[in-house]
């Protein structure tokens, strides 16, 4: 099964970038250039993972993190904020926003490989019914 990957970047050359690479290596690719597409993305087709740009343009793409951690049935899937932002207080603020990791602009896709496999292959917390 080929796993889902939502690219959400509104930079046009980075999103063909990751999308094209994530092609290459296997994934399903869905992209949206804003929250508002985002957010459609998940209505058409949940991915399993997402990579997603911190800045927006003039939006704040951790709204989209803190927006799946705060679904039930969404919270388990990894986010990979990419950004450029390489400050120790950018870090924090991606981390406590419910990315799981954080990949730094231009893309490591070394890095990148390593933070999708390690996301993809964690087992999934599966609720109890207590």
């Amino acid at each position: 099964m080929k796993h889902r990957i939502l690219v959400v970047e509104d930079n046009q050359p980075n999103r063909e970038l990751l999308c094209d690479w994530l092609e290459s290596e296997g994934f399903d690719v869905a992209y949206a250039e804003n929250l508002e597409q985002s957010y459609a993305a998940f209505e058409i087709n949940v991915p399993h993972a997402v990579l997603l740009d911190v800045q927006l343009g003039r939006e704040d793409g951790l709204s989209l993190a803190r927006w799946i951690r705060q679904r039930q049935g969404l919270r388990h899937i990894p986010v990979i904020a990419v950004t450029a932002q390489a400050m120790v207080t950018d870090q924090q603020r991606v981390i406590q926003a419910g990315c799981d990791a954080c990949i730094f602009k231009p893309v490591d896709f070394k890095s990148l490989s390593q933070q999708l496999e390690l996301c993809l292959n964690r087992p999934t917390q599966i609720p109890s019914r207590a």
